[in-house]
């Protein structure tokens, strides 16, 4: 049902979309060189390594030659750049991944093999699940791209203060996922981009009040 889904959502909207993808990936290849992709390399389910498909919003080939996480003072990212990865646009692509079976529309979000090469044993159980275009990991750190833009070191801040509540609701999502609750996480992401708001689902609001409470011990 889930495989199903995802074939024919992500064809629908790369259909409906492609006269919007055209005309950024337009302004993308007007605005720098480098073309209008970019394809790191993430792993994907059970380990295996994939190449991710997301507008190019940096300067080529320079993913990793600086800090791994980009806040919005980073020089390295483009003019067009910028709006990409506020409005999250810079995502539409992995559609691509989706219909392709390297994603889901829900589930952790790919990660880069620096940081799954950290996970305990525990940890490793998030690669049963295909990554996914959003999960409730994204949705509670809507704002890291502003957080790495406001600290020192954006690769600590994702390291002490991102990674771990992003770790605790990938375990919650591989525990309990359901395809209905798929289909809730989808709607609470359209909901949470459009309005700006910091509410969450109670279930994942108790997962991340509690994080906060033991941070504060």
């Amino acid at each position: 049902m889930k495989r199903l889904f995802d074939i024919i959502v992500s064809l629908i909207g790369l259909i409906c979309l492609s006269p919007i993808l055209l005309v950024i990936s337009l302004v993308i290849v007007m605005d720098s060189k480098g073309g209008v992709f970019f394809r790191g390399v993430r792993v994907g389910q059970y380990g295996k390594d994939f190449k991710i498909f997301k507008f190019r919003s940096m300067k080529p080939n320079c993913e990793g030659k600086g800090k791994w996480n980009v806040g919005d003072d980073d020089d390295r990212i483009t003019k067009m750049g910028h709006f990409l990865r506020k409005s999250k646009v810079d995502e539409l692509p992995q559609l691509i991944n989706v219909l392709k079976g390297d994603m889901s529309f829900v589930g952790p979000r790919p990660e880069l093999r620096y940081y799954t090469d950290m996970y305990t044993e525990c940890e490793m159980a998030i690669l049963d699940q295909k990554p996914g275009i959003t999960d409730w990991a994204s949705m509670a750190n809507i704002a890291q791209f502003k957080g790495f833009t406001e600290a020192t070191d954006p690769d600590a801040y994702y390291l002490n203060v991102v990674r771990p509540l992003k770790l605790k609701l990938q375990l919650y999502y591989r525990n309990h996922h359901s395809f209905l609750g798929d289909i809730k996480c989808i709607f609470w992401t359209v909901y949470k981009v459009i309005t700006k708001s910091d509410k969450l689902p109670k279930d994942v609001q108790e997962i991340l009040d509690n994080y906060e409470k033991n941070q504060k011990k």
